[in-house]
């Protein structure tokens, strides 16, 4: 089968691009490497089934395939806030792009959508049925509203076409090859931890996130690919284990036998203050549950990151 990734040299690309080779496909990779790295993907270079086209979703692309995964597009504040106006486009002109791509070739396509769909939630854990709490007008929303659009368009091609779409609503994960300048907690609190440097918790520390190791979220991926057409999703993908913030940097911590001191700033503005996937969707339509339990997943990052610092390839 021929599959095109956009977003493929990314964090989470990389590893689905990984996946499907592994599995006998043909791999086209896409990105503008904006966050995506080549370093991410080299490895997969010497397989003759896997390309890589520098391109911006942006823009339309032509080309024959038989899957799309839609992962294209800028997911920590640090990188969305950069250029907020082009990572609303990336969501939305991306998302119509891959969608009319999918339709000229009759394609399946996927579309990474986001826990942030749910803004600051106030139903707790999150359901697929939630309509979520987002400002539309916050430094967020670029990004949060962004992805909501691009659902919308997704569920439009599918009752206006019948396109055969798979939307995925993807809580916090963590792995090797997070960007290690990218803000996210995980990485932050990792690279700070083995430099030395201060662990930085923004409010009090006691909002909560359910972090998912990458190697159990892109096994969901593709069983939710899997799946016939007309199941639609959206479906949560993430680890139910909740932790707060505090609970993540005291293990972070222990983890790298560091000596860094936690301190505090001001929470930003419009974090949520609490993120749970229910995924009893999942469990039941796709079979599937992480297995990757945090200190294991941790273990793995630090072991990455630790080679990343000591290579100097930050």
């Amino acid at each position: 089968m021929k599959i095109l990734v956009s977003g493929g040299a990314g964090f989470l690309g990389s590893h689905l691009c990984e996946k499907l080779l592994n599995h006998g496909n043909e791999v086209i990779c896409v990105d503008n490497f904006f966050t995506g790295s080549k370093r991410n993907i080299v490895h997969l270079l010497k397989n003759p089934f896997f390309e890589i086209i520098r391109h911006d979703v942006c823009f339309p692309l032509y080309v024959e395939v038989d899957e799309i995964y839609n992962l294209a597009c800028p997911a920590s504040p640090i990188h969305y806030q950069h250029d907020p106006v082009q990572t609303t486009k990336t969501s939305v002109h991306g998302a119509i792009n891959m969608l009319g791509l999918a339709k000229r070739v009759n394609a399946k396509i996927f579309q990474a959508s986001t826990s942030e769909v749910y803004g600051d939630p106030t139903i707790h854990p999150q359901v697929e049925s939630y309509w979520g709490n987002v400002n539309p007008i916050g430094p967020r929303s670029c990004y949060d509203e962004g992805k909501r659009c691009a659902e919308t368009l997704f569920f439009d091609y599918f009752r206006q076409h019948n396109l055969n779409i798979k939307v995925a609503r993807i809580f916090n994960t963590y792995g090797p090859r997070m960007h290690p300048k990218d803000g996210r907690v995980v990485s932050n609190f990792i690279v700070q931890a083995l430099k030395g440097a201060n662990i930085t918790i923004y409010g009090n520390g006691k909002q909560t996130r359910s972090f998912c190791y990458v190697d159990d979220l892109v096994e969901a991926f593709v069983r939710f690919m899997n799946t016939e057409h007309g199941f639609t999703g959206p479906i949560n993908l993430g680890n139910p284990n909740e932790f707060t913030m505090i609970e993540l940097a005291e293990l972070t911590l222990e983890l790298t036998n560091s000596k860094s001191k936690i301190i505090h700033h001001d929470l930003p503005i419009d974090d949520p203050k609490q993120r749970q996937p229910d995924i009893s969707l999942a469990k039941e339509r796709l079979g599937w549950e992480p297995n990757v339990q945090l200190k294991e997943g941790l273990n793995k990052t630090i072991e990455y990151f630790d080679k990343v610092l000591k290579n100097n390839t930050l």
